[in-house]
């Protein structure tokens, strides 16, 4: 089977705020196409895109499903992603596999947190953005207002592509060949002359041929086109089209907008892949190209484990093609693994395909090694290929976890793995310091649907509690430390001595961490540098003052002593580690604590219980932003210790009214007080051990 020309796909992710429609956009879609025979409902579970248990259940899609229809010779992968912001790295991780994002807001909801955060995501990606009004139809519905304020938010970059006619039942095409119907607001001519005029500006000789003609139906069309492309390539244009997808109102538009404007896998800008470079361990940027017949890079952006085919990678083909029975590389592996099984997937249902070529997505399954974020290479552009990372938001909302039944313990581990690697933003981690096990996630509803899913695959239950916080140390000052080990034993005996010197490194250092040879004639001989340095890393993880692992510190080993029989890299590690320690006790040591930004979405007469309530949190309220609706965002940046029973909390001032979002912002000292609590409650730890 020959591979798909890529410049007959359309590749695009339904992303924005949970209840825009995004899920009713993709059944009125394929409805429309006649994918299938009835459009399905969210109210009773038999849409394509939410079919697993849990989100029947909740009624909302849980994670991103990608499904596929053909419209006027296209070939459409569309990938209906959450828009819960507990779910927000599912939706971030899908924006690699297409060309544009498609940003889905209510016409009467205003502009939402999830809308407004994935339109800075994919401007950041460098993905070109669409943005799509829907539920026009209803009586709220203000599709003037939205469009204003979205212009008013975004730039003016953002223009409208059609309009919503008078009585809303239909869209008209501002390039359309006649402007029939009257509009809702503005008027056809105008939008098609101020999209014109936005898009000549990236392309210098058709920007003067307009200006000479003064007439944009004068213009030849397909330069237009190439300009209209490289205007959204460039984020010079966001183009916003208008839809109902209850009553099916600018659907078609919607289509034919997907099919003759939106970029394929040809014009879209490609994704940024890096290759190590050499063995320094440098890399170099890889831009794939379009093309079948070069070598293949795929990039894994979605697992799932599926009860009848086990695990299933699901990928997109960024260049070459990838046929079923050959074999590829999994990231840095050196053993190729082989493609038994080879699928295009539509929501749940699965078919086996031949080959997939660029621009393609598709899934492999039965394979153990493959995983989240892998590159799939043919071993022909080098070792160490990798996407440039993703800023998936980092999980903050934890819960000390325990079995219920101990008897579950041997089993734990697998499951876990299994969780972990179908969720980018899920974490359980045994935190030393603590001595508890922790999961976290983006939020409350995120942790309640994972053990739901432990409670319903897996028969596993858990009991919970607020976890401790994950403190981190670090240091203010420079130091010395030394250190002389010497051990004397029946044989040979141990012999180390090491003098170093500690100092504090930005907050923003890449690694948190350096480590410097800056001894002199030999005192202490290279090879028992990495013993050194192995003994000081272990403090790093383990910490120096409160069980907390250490960032921020420069280590500069200057001096020493070695014996030229009892010298052994045990004796280095120890003389190493407790000359770090001895250091950081002089340097001032501090502890961390993380800030998280939050945002809070409640009533308009709850801003003012919101904001006092924050106050008493040590929270910073850095903006308010009134929405449509009576509701406004109230954001802040709070410590994450003050937050540990924030959703009852909210739960109770908004009468359940309310909503928030936190992400990980930055780490701050902790008040000395606090600081005084947490190395009193480690001293008394050590005491009971």
């Amino acid at each position: 089977m020959a591979v798909r020309n890529p410049a007959d796909i359309r590749n695009i992710a339904l992303v924005g705020q949970t209840g825009s429609g995004k899920t009713t956009i993709t059944e009125r879609l394929l409805f429309v196409t006649k994918t299938t025979q009835r459009m399905g409902s969210i109210e009773d579970g038999s849409t394509a895109s939410d079919w697993s248990d849990e989100e029947k259940r909740h009624q909302h899609s849980l994670r991103p499903e990608n499904l596929h229809f053909e419209h006027a010779g296209r070939f459409v992968n569309i990938i209906d992603t959450p828009g819960l912001g507990d779910f927000a790295g599912h939706s971030i991780a899908c924006l690699p596999a297409v060309e544009t994002a498609c940003v889905v807001m209510d016409a009467h909801g205003g502009i939402e947190p999830m809308a407004r955060r994935m339109m800075r995501i994919a401007s950041e990606r460098n993905l070109p953005r669409m943005i799509i009004v829907n539920k026009i139809d209803e009586a709220a519905a203000d599709p003037e207002a939205i469009t204003n304020a979205i212009r008013e938010e975004f730039g003016s970059v953002c223009l409208p592509i059609n309009l919503p006619t008078q009585d809303r039942a239909g869209v008209v095409d501002v390039f359309g060949e006649e402007h029939s119907g009257q509009t809702l607001f503005s008027s056809p001519d105008e939008a098609h002359t101020r999209v014109i005029e936005q898009v000549v500006e990236v392309n210098e000789a058709l920007m003067a041929e307009y200006l000479e003609k003064g007439d944009a139906a004068a213009l030849d069309k397909k330069a237009v086109h190439e300009a209209f492309e490289q205007a959204l390539r460039e984020g010079h244009l966001v183009p916003i089209c208008y839809v109902s997808a209850k009553t099916g109102a600018g659907a078609g538009e919607l289509l034919d907008l997907i099919a003759n404007l939106l970029p394929s896998p040809l014009e879209g800008n490609p994704r940024a892949f890096l290759k190590r470079d050499g063995d320094d361990g440098a890399e170099a940027p890889v831009s794939p190209e379009p093309d079948a017949d070069k070598p293949l890079i795929a990039h894994v952006f979605k697992i799932t484990t599926d009860p009848f085919v086990g695990k299933l990678g699901v990928f997109r083909v960024h260049q070459g093609s990838i046929k079923a029975k050959s074999e590829v590389r999994v990231g840095d592996e050196k053993k190729p693994i082989r493609v038994g099984h080879l699928l295009r997937t539509q929501g749940k249902e699965q078919t086996e395909v031949d080959a997939l070529g660029p621009g393609d997505i598709g899934a492999i399954a039965k394979i153990d090694e493959i995983h989240f974020d892998a590159a799939l290479h043919d071993g022909k552009t080098g070792d160490g290929l990798h996407l440039k990372p993703l800023p998936l938001p980092k999980p903050m909302y934890g819960l000390a976890i325990e079995l219920k039944n101990h008897a579950d313990e041997g089993k734990f581990g697998s499951v876990v793995h299994k969780l972990q690697d179908e969720d980018p933003c899920l974490v359980i981690e045994r935190i030393a310091a603590t001595k508890q096990t922790v999961m976290r996630g983006l939020g409350e509803l995120h942790l309640r649907v994972v053990m739901e899913k432990l409670a319903d695959h897996y028969k596993m239950e858990l009991l919970t509690e607020p976890p401790k916080i994950a403190y981190k140390e670090t240091i203010t000052s420079k130091a010395d430390g030394h250190h002389r080990h010497k051990k004397q034993t029946g044989g040979a005996g141990q012999f180390g001595e090491v003098y170093l010197r500690v100092e504090p490194l930005p907050q923003d250092h890449d690694h948190g961490f350096e480590f410097v040879n800056a001894t002199v004639g030999g005192s202490i001989p290279r090879q028992f540098m990495p013993a050194i340095e192995k003994g000081i890393r272990k403090c790093l993880s383990d910490g120096a003052v409160a069980g907390y692992p250490m960032t921020g510190v420069k280590v500069e080993v200057y001096d020493g002593k070695f014996h030229a029989v009892d010298s052994k890299e045990i004796a280095f590690i120890t003389a190493g580690k407790r000359a770090f320690i001895e250091a950081v006790n002089k340097a001032k040591p501090a502890l961390l604590e993380p800030i998280v930004m939050l945002e809070v979405t409640v009533p308009q007469g709850k801003m003012g219980d919101i904001t006092g309530d924050l106050s008493t949190k040590r929270g910073r309220v850095q903006d308010t932003r009134m929405l449509a609706g009576d509701m406004c965002t109230v954001v802040a940046q709070v410590p994450l210790s003050e937050l540990q029973n924030y959703s009852n909390e909210l739960k109770s001032i908004t009468g359940g009214a309310g909503s928030y979002t936190m992400e990980y912002s930055h780490d701050e000292n902790t008040p000395p007080h606090i600081q005084q609590e947490v190395i009193a409650a480690f001293e008394g730890h050590k005491d009971d051990d």
